[in-house]
């Protein structure tokens, strides 16, 4: 039966493995009830498409024909999600979830579609039948681009996960779901989107046409026609509220979620934006010291600067009830702040204030800001909270403006851009020399510079500690301080232990902190713990869904923790946004064997001539048997190296590859006595470098030292 909207197939493409079927027969059961409930919601006849026998092979048998994908032409998209769905190498999985994904991302309707009660919501409407492991979730969730949201028909009791069936006794389930009640909001949910999509087809009215021209009469019947539009609007609001409070009401976890998104320049003065960076950074700051509060990273917001996203598509995919807009002028002395808080879901207008004060008053307004908006939420602070929002930073205003350019050079990470930033921290400190924030800005600085082998290790390691310690001596209880030294603890004096309990202190101190968090996940991921960085970056997430695409590292402990399909799908999807992650890609790739893919990656990466990129890239060649460009490699770092620092633990990785095994030693231990943290991941992760020369004692010697 073809779809009620001209150029679709069907109206409903129902989407299953055919193990989930064979034992009881649970997808056609739940098909042909779907079937009689459609009968009863909908005037018209409803096509549904469900193939009794799907196909469920490798992916290498797979022989797709045009019919199925004529078929997924359809409206909505319901797979049925169990335990063994989300696999990559089901036909399912590739050829139905994906392949729909990907055609409705870019047919006339789009993936997600507008509610008539505002909401938003995807045409992929899972149907549950298993609780998942984390690795299933982060995979669908990595197709669906956002939260995984769907129906469950999942029947539970101590030591039991099954599908819900019809015969199944609601007041014995964990759930306390009836077969019956979810069937009908599945049917209710589909007739929300399918009436969301009719909306966006039919052609809005032009009304400043239509009045010019329209006679009395039809003026008339205009309105009686708006009055009929509205009750029947808010008939559909009443449905949604009554049947869909599961998939679409926020939870009050939800309710409890802020984004500070970026903020606009009044001014046409493009040098000044770091300005207005600064003041949505203090009151996203500000607003994270509330522990009843979820508040997304800047990292997790950067990406809606200048978007042409609607509001409650902003919110759904950071996962938050509520958006903090702003914009931020400053002339001479005078400053002027607007800010307004929104209600995501339903792109509401719940708050919003004009603030023209002089720019010694800044810090005030700030804090005016972020308490309005925690009392707009009811959300309790506590008074050590309330303290840690009206804290000045500074009383030096020439000081807070290095300050914030500071910032503004060093989070952009070209190496440039960092030895400007460190000039500006330097003079930061110098206007105040008790600025606690600059100096633990500057030691994340120099952290960079190591990392990014600008600077060698003993240079820059040892003047983050000294800064960071400074901080402690204004502040003992400062976070970020312990974040710092746990970094230089791990990475210079490779020491776990001292790491480990720096990270925990700041986490006691601030458990919101998501810096602390990753570094906590990137020490257990240099041991070896695998499972454990998963466990820490599961806890960030739960105060930042977005952490995993941060900066790609999830993807990597994913990998390690043998997630490896999972790992690179996440990282595939991230590549454009974050192109350290086409390295990520590229040493998975290598490990995994494939060496033409993992070369095409490594090369993406040379932009920046990162050492590291261009030794896994010369790695690569080895293991490709193209010596003469691991050859090339090695000559470009050694070039570098005559006047600027190159790591020698990486050189020697390329000349163990070339078969200059004695070379390769001495440079490994220079690259010790250096402490290059290129070292640590000889252990556990790159167990490919130096691999002629793994069984010598010298090199035992130094991985022993290392674990000690």
């Amino acid at each position: 039966m073809p779809s009620i909207i001209e150029g679709y197939t069907y109206d409903i493409f129902i989407s299953y493995r055919q193990k989930d079927n064979k034992y009881d027969g649970w997808v056609t059961e739940f098909v042909e009830n779907l079937k009689k409930e459609l009968e009863a919601t909908f005037k018209e006849e409803i096509g549904v498409y469900f193939d009794i026998n799907p196909h469920d092979g490798l992916l290498e048998t797979h022989d797709v024909d045009e019919s199925l994908k004529e078929k997924l032409k359809c409206l909505v998209f319901i797979p049925i999600i169990s335990r063994t769905y989300c696999d990559p190498k089901s036909f399912a999985w590739e050829h139905e979830f994906k392949a729909f994904v990907e055609q409705a991302s870019n047919d006339q309707f789009g993936l997600k579609v507008k509610l008539p009660n505002g909401n938003v919501a995807s045409r992929v409407l899972p149907v549950q039948i298993h609780d998942l492991d984390n690795e299933d979730i982060t995979l669908c969730e990595s197709v669906l681009g956002g939260v995984l949201r769907g129906i469950e028909f999942i029947y539970k009791e101590p030591g039991v996960n099954k599908p819900l069936t019809n015969d199944d006794d609601d007041r014995n389930n964990l759930n306390k779901t009836k077969y019956r009640i979810q069937i009908n909001k599945v049917a209710n949910s589909i007739k929300e989107i399918i009436t969301g999509i009719k909306q966006f087809e039919e052609k809005p009215l032009e009304v400043s046409a239509y009045k010019a021209q329209a006679a009395p009469t039809k003026e008339k019947n205009n309105k009686i026609k708006l009055i009929a539009g509205s009750a029947i609007a808010i008939i559909l609001i009443i449905l949604g509220i009554l049947f869909l409070p599961k998939l679409f009401k926020p939870s009050e976890e939800l309710e409890k979620s802020i984004a500070v998104l970026p903020f606009a320049l009044l001014s046409d003065e493009p040098d000044k934006q770091y300005l207005a960076d600064g003041m949505m950074d203090a009151i996203l700051l500000h607003l994270s010291q509330v522990g009843d509060l979820r508040v997304r990273s800047r990292t997790s917001t950067e990406q809606y600067r200048n978007t042409d996203k609607a509001i409650p598509e902003i919110g759904r995919e950071l996962g938050v009830e509520y958006l903090l807009e702003g914009s931020f002028q400053k002339s001479g002395d005078d400053v002027r702040l607007i800010v307004q808080l929104l209600r995501a879901s339903t792109d509401n207008h719940i708050w919003s204030n004009e603030y023209d004060r002089k720019w010694s008053d800044i810090f005030s307004v700030q804090s005016e800001v972020a308490k309005a908006v925690v009392k707009e939420l009811k959300i309790i602070i506590k008074p050590e909270e309330k303290d840690l929002i009206e804290e000045i930073p500074t009383n030096n205003m020439q000081a807070y403006d290095y300050y914030l350019l500071g910032e503004h050079l060093r989070i952009q990470r070209t190496h440039e851009n960092l030895l400007k930033a460190m000039d500006h921290y330097e003079k930061a400190i110098e206007a105040d020399p008790e600025f606690i924030r600059a100096y633990t800005r500057l030691a994340k600085l120099y952290g960079l510079l190591a990392f990014y082998a600008n600077m060698p290790p003993t240079e820059a390691y040892s003047s983050s500690y000294d800064l960071a310690i400074k901080a402690l001596e204004f502040d003992s209880l400062f976070a970020e301080a312990y974040v710092i030294k746990g970094i230089v603890d791990l990475c210079y004096n490779f020491d776990y232990v001292s790491a480990e309990k720096n990270y925990k202190r700041a986490l006691e101190l601030e458990p919101n902190n998501l810096e602390a968090h990753a570094s906590l996940a990137e020490l257990m991921l240099y041991k070896g713990y695998f499972r454990e960085a998963l466990k820490v970056d599961q806890q960030a997430m739960a105060i930042d869904p977005l952490y995993p695409v941060r900066d790609g590292l999830y993807g990597v402990h994913l990998y390690y923790a043998g997630y490896k399909d999972s790992a690179i799908v996440h990282l595939s999807k991230l590549t454009e946004r974050y192109p350290v992650c086409n390295f990520y890609l590229g040493i998975i790739y290598l490990r995994e064997g494939k060496y033409e893919k993992a070369i095409e990656s490594l090369q993406r990466t040379l932009s920046d001539f990162s050492p590291i990129s261009i030794t896994q890239l010369g790695l690569a060649y080895s293991k490709s048997g193209m010596m003469n460009e691991t050859q090339r490699m090695l000559d470009t770092l050694e070039t570098r190296a005559e006047s600027e620092f190159i790591p020698y633990s990486m050189r020697g990785s390329l000349l163990n590859e070339l078969g200059h095994k004695k070379d390769a030693l001495e440079y490994l231990i220079k690259g010790y006595e250096n402490r290059e943290e290129f070292i640590l991941l000889l252990m556990n992760i790159d167990t490919l470098s130096y691999s002629n020369v793994r069984t010598d004692p010298r090199f035992t010697e130094i991985i022993g030292k290392i674990r000690l």
